[in-house]
């Protein structure tokens, strides 16, 4: 069994989850205690602990909170050594939701399918990591966000007809952490020579706001997609309103989430974190 590389890609996962996401395992009480016991060792001390002669197979959900939707994911024996070579040890992957009509469910069975083809056809050493934390997660909220604003399509055309000659974009990304120092002092340049408001709170998460012209933020996200990150995740790039907006002046750096959730108020745009559950903790 390649437990460890199986247990290096759940910690991962677990790792990179935001708030409002949640992972869970999905076992009897007995694989769960041993799976649940693997995972604490591995987390902690990354020393396994004593093993019994057969482990079970670990089967786990994530999902977003107040989503309909979740995904399941069971790990072969030998995942992922022999995935590639022996369909049999190709990860289980199925997708589960409460009111969900049948069309809705073949079309996200048929978006897992196709996303896991590509994350494997890029040699990924965490596929399943890169499916649902760079596809299937992302998509959710994408989905959300637009059944919260209410956007149809012919609006959303109107919308764009209407945009003035100087388009105002805003960027919101995250990751699994920010603490570099080389980065934070990137981050502070670009900000100046980009002439982008905003702001990044270091730690864990990191979470980084922009506003600006829309070639100006579209050049800092990408110096940004540049970089080395931990689960870097793009949550959206998109034209904004900035006419009276009294906030979009200067670059900011803060240290706990609650900091963001008061910041993106006094910007108007604070239900741009709460659709993604950022945050969330620090509203009740």
């Amino acid at each position: 069994m390649c437990l460890e590389s199986q247990l290096q890609e759940l910690q991962l996962i677990q790792h990179s989850l935001l708030p409002g996401e949640s992972f869970s395992l999905v076992l009897p009480s007995e694989d769960f205690r041993i799976w649940t016991s693997l995972l604490h060792s591995f987390n902690t001390t990354t020393a396994l602990p004593s093993l019994p002669s057969s482990v079970p197979h670990v089967k786990f959900q994530v999902k977003a909170v107040d989503e309909q939707i979740s995904f399941e994911v069971q790990f072969p024996e030998r995942y992922p050594e022999d995935s590639d070579v022996d369909t049999t040890q190709a990860p289980l992957i199925s997708v589960s939701g409460e009111g969900i009509s049948r069309d809705e469910h073949l079309q996200w069975q048929a978006l897992v399918q196709d996303k896991l083809v590509e994350v494997q056809g890029n040699r990924s050493d965490y596929p399943i990591y890169q499916l649902l934390c760079m596809h299937l997660l992302p998509k959710l909220h994408e989905n959300r966000h637009s059944i919260d604003t209410g956007l149809s399509e012919s609006i959303l055309e109107q919308s764009t007809n209407l945009l003035p000659e100087t388009a105002y974009y805003h960027a919101l990304l995250t990751s699994h952490h920010l603490v570099s120092s080389t980065k934070r002092r990137s981050l502070q340049r670009w900000s100046s020579e980009l002439s982008i408001s905003g702001f990044a709170k270091v730690g864990y998460p990191g979470i980084i706001y922009a506003q600006g012209l829309q070639e100006n933020v579209e050049e800092f996200v990408a110096n940004i997609k540049s970089m080395q990150w931990l689960a870097l995740r793009v949550r959206f790039v998109e034209h904004t309103d900035l006419a009276n907006d009294e906030h979009h002046q200067g670059w900011s750096e803060f240290q706990k989430v609650g900091e963001v959730v008061e910041e993106m108020r006094r910007r108007g745009k604070d239900t741009y974190i709460r659709e993604m559950g950022i945050g969330s903790s620090a509203l009740r």
